[in-house]
């Protein structure tokens, strides 16, 4: 069976398929306005799972299985996010990664890795990576991480404006200045207030840094103005409200309130490297963020609270 036949491009129109087709084509404006994934994987049945389980839910997909096909892929339609195998046989899924970065600087990527390459995978997500996901895996879990993952790159000018048509079966990002709701059994509904809203502070100091709570910017010692996203901010203003401290990731999960908009303690790890690479001068050394193995985090800094 060939099953690059089974990745048909929605964008093209075709006569209906025959009663009885297991997935039959559909160009309405919702199908071709859904986020486009491509999925680049060597195992046919992974493609075809994947493809079968994330077109049930509302996304456009395309499955391939090695990086010369990826390329034709890209050349023939536009591509919203990659789920990319970093074990491709006979190719580096490493090498890989780092080109599709380099030639697209804000594609959302999401790496398929083993068990046991840890190496690469903090390599992937070094490289720009947005996320990962460790074989062998739900598709539901992967589901929702492609799903926060879009949500994370919408604001940054995607083009994801068909976020609207997916099921609502995760909740939204909160908004910046979220009125305190009931808490759904099995969340943490205890913690110090670090809504924006209801926090006295003004800004925060640390290192030649400013943190504006008001306006969520951030200022670098040589003035320069830095954008945070929802996560980076939240996640800033946690290590700015216990510094010096070991935190685990929970413990950082609780104090960012990163619980409605992410889903996995690993989006820590993720929310980390992208606040590395925008507040520590070497991001493969860094010093204001120093990892505790086993442990978690710890914010090197001494914090100055402004009112």
């Amino acid at each position: 069976m060939n099953t690059l036949s089974t990745f048909a491009n929605p964008s093209v129109t075709e006569p209906p398929p025959p009663v009885g087709t297991a997935r039959p084509i559909d160009d309405s404006a919702a199908t071709m306005a859904a986020p486009h994934i491509l999925v680049v994987d060597d195992d046919p049945s992974l493609r075809e799972l994947l493809q079968d389980y994330l077109g049930d839910h509302g996304l456009r997909v395309s499955a391939v299985a090695d990086g010369r096909a990826m390329l034709a892929r890209f050349e023939q339609d536009t591509i919203d996010l990659v789920v990319l195998d970093l074990r491709l046989p006979g190719e580096d899924g490493l090498q890989l990664a780092r080109m599709l970065r380099a030639r697209m600087p804000t594609l959302p990527i999401v790496l398929l890795t083993g068990v046991a390459e840890e190496a690469d995978r903090v390599m992937g997500l070094e490289l720009g990576a947005d996320d990962y996901i460790t074989k062998p895996f739900s598709p539901r879990e992967l589901l929702a991480r492609i799903r926060a993952v879009l949500r994370r790159a919408q604001p940054q000018g995607q083009g994801l404006s068909a976020l609207s048509t997916l099921p609502p079966t995760l909740p939204p990002t909160l908004p910046m200045k979220a009125t305190p709701t009931a808490t759904p059994t099995g969340l943490a509904s205890e913690g110090p207030a670090l809504a924006v809203r209801e926090d006295p502070r003004r800004a925060c100091r640390f290192a030649g840094w400013e943190l504006n709570l008001r306006t969520r910017r951030l200022t670098a010692p040589d003035g320069r103005k830095l954008e945070l996203s929802n996560g980076e901010y939240s996640l800033l203003l946690a290590f700015c409200s216990a510094p010096e401290r070991v935190l685990s990731r929970d413990q950082l999960l609780t104090l960012s309130r990163l619980h409605n908009a992410e889903v996995y303690d690993r989006t820590v790890d993720v929310q980390v490297l992208r606040l590395r690479r925008k507040i520590e001068s070497d991001p493969f050394h860094p010093r204001l963020i120093v990892t505790e193995r086993g442990a978690g985090y710890r914010f090197d800094a001494a914090v100055e609270t402004l009112y």
